[in-house]
C-alpha cells in the first residue's frame, strides 16, 4: 500500500489530497496541519486516513510527501527532511508559488539520495482553508514541474499520482519558473494593488470617490483582493527577478510620463498600439505546442435569461466549459461574455451554435 504524506491542509493541500483519493482509492494518505480543526474536518470528510502535527513523527513511514505550505515553510521543511532518516525510494515534492528558493532548499535531501520534484499547480480560489478543497480544482490548470537531473521515470510516477487533478502539464527550470510567475503573476498583483491604493488618495477629497469604479478599473484591479499576508511572503522568494522586473515597468511608465508632458503623440500612438496587438495575440497559436486555453468573446444583450441561453445551448450539445467570464471594459454597451474551453474543436463546434442562434461572436483567441 502505498502512503502518501502532505503537509498543509489548506485549500491546495486538501484539494491534491481528495484528487489522489478519487484516482487512487487505496492509497493511505496521512495528513499534517497545524490547525486540528482542519485535521479533524479532513478525516471527517474523506480527505485523509490518518493525521499528525509532527513532521518527523510520520515522514519515515511515506512512500511520497507532498510539502503544501508558503514557500518560506516549504523551505523550512526540506531541511528538516535532510535531517531525518526516511522510507527508501520516496518521492518528495511541493506545490510552492516560486521555485529557485525551494530547489536550492531541496540540494540538502538530494545529497542523501533523495528524489525531489519542484512543482507548481496554478490553479485558486477566491476560497480558503481545507474546506473549499475540492478534486476538480486543479481542472485544465497548468501545473509546472521543476524536475531539475530527476528521471523521467520519478516524474512519470508524480504525475500518475496526481492523474485525477487532469492539469495541463509542463516542465520547465527554476529560473523559467519564476521569471515566468514574476511578469504574470507577481508585478500584475503589484501594479493592481498600487493602482488601488493611489486611486483611494487621489479620489479622497471626492464625494463619489470608488463609488464609480466599474469596467476597466474594477478588471485591471481584481487581484488586489488577494491575500495581502501570502503575497507579502511571495514577493520575498522572489526579490531580485522582481525588482528587476518592476523597474522595467517604472521605466516604461516614466517613458510615457514624459511623452504626456511634451505632447509626444506619435510616442503614446505606439504605446497602445503595440500593446493591443501583443494583447489580441495572446492566444494557442503564438504559443506552438504548448497546452493552452481556447476562447470565444461573444456580445449578449441586457436582459433577462441571456447568460441561461448560452450555457443551455452549450449544455445541451454537449459542450464542455472551463471557463466563464463576463469583461466589463467599457461601459453602457452589451456585456461581452468570453468562453474558454480546453480544446480548438470545441470551441469551433460552440461558435457554429451560436452563431446559428444569432449571437454576434467578436472574436477567437
Amino acid at each position: 500500500m502505498t502512503t502518501v504524506l502532505i503537509k498543509g491542509l489548506g485549500l491546495i493541500g486538501s484539494s491534491l489530497a481528495l484528487s489522489i483519493k478519487q484516482a487512487h482509492p487505496t492509497v493511505h494518505i496521512i495528513g499534517i496541519d497545524r490547525d486540528d480543526v482542519s485535521l479533524s474536518y479532513a478525516r471527517q470528510q474523506g480527505m485523509i486516513d490518518a493525521s499528525g502535527t509532527d513532521l518527523a513523527a510520520v515522514a519515515s513511514d511515506a512512500d511520497v510527501i507532498i510539502l503544501a505550505g508558503p514557500v518560506d515553510v516549504i523551505v523550512a521543511d526540506l531541511h528538516r527532511l535532510a535531517m531525518m532518516p526516511l522510507k527508501a525510494g520516496v518521492l518528495v515534492t511541493d506545490v510552492g508559488s516560486t521555485k529557485q528558493v525551494v530547489m536550492h532548499a531541496a540540494l540538502a535531501i538530494q545529497q542523501h539520495g533523495v528524489t525531489f520534484i519542484g512543482g507548481h499547480p496554478m490553479a485558486g480560489s477566491h476560497k480558503s482553508g481545507v474546506t473549499a478543497g475540492r478534486a476538480n480544482l486543479f481542472e485544465n490548470a497548468f501545473y509546472l514541474l521543476v524536475p531539475g537531473r530527476t528521471n523521467q521515470a520519478a516524474v512519470q510516477r508524480l504525475q500518475a499520482l496526481l492523474q485525477a487533478t487532469h492539469v495541463k502539464w509542463l516542465t520547465v527550470t527554476a529560473i523559467q519558473h519564476d521569471r515566468i510567475v514574476g511578469q504574470l503573476s507577481h508585478l500584475p498583483h503589484i501594479v493592481a494593488a498600487a493602482l488601488v491604493d493611489q486611486t483611494q488618495v487621489a479620489l479622497a477629497d471626492s464625494a463619489l470617490g470608488l463609488r464609480l469604479a466599474a469596467g476597466g478599473f474594477k478588471s485591471i484591479t481584481r487581484i488586489a483582493s488577494s491575500d495581502p499576508t501570502m503575497w507579502a511572503a511571495i514577493l520575498m522568494t522572489n526579490a531580485e527577478l522582481i525588482t528587476n522586473q518592476l523597474q522595467d515597468y517604472i521605466d516604461q511608465l516614466l517613458r510615457i510620463k514624459t511623452a504626456i508632458r511634451v505632447h509626444d503623440q506619435a510616442t503614446l500612438y505606439e504605446f497602445f498600439a503595440t500593446a493591443k496587438v501583443t494583447r489580441d495575440h495572446l492566444g494557442p497559436e503564438q504559443l506552438g505546442g504548448l497546452p493552452n486555453f481556447y476562447d470565444l468573446f461573444l456580445n449578449v444583450p441586457d436582459r433577462v435569461g441571456a447568460l441561461a441561453d448560452v450555457t443551455q445551448r452549450l449544455a445541451q450539445a454537449q459542450l464542455s466549459l472551463v471557463n466563464i467570464h463576463i469583461l466589463e471594459i467599457r461601459e453602457e454597451i452589451d456585456g461581452v461574455l468570453q468562453l474558454t474551453f480546453s480544446d480548438l474543436k470545441t470551441r469551433t463546434q460552440a461558435s457554429s451554435l451560436l452563431a446559428d442562434a444569432g449571437y454576434q461572436i467578436i472574436r477567437r483567441n
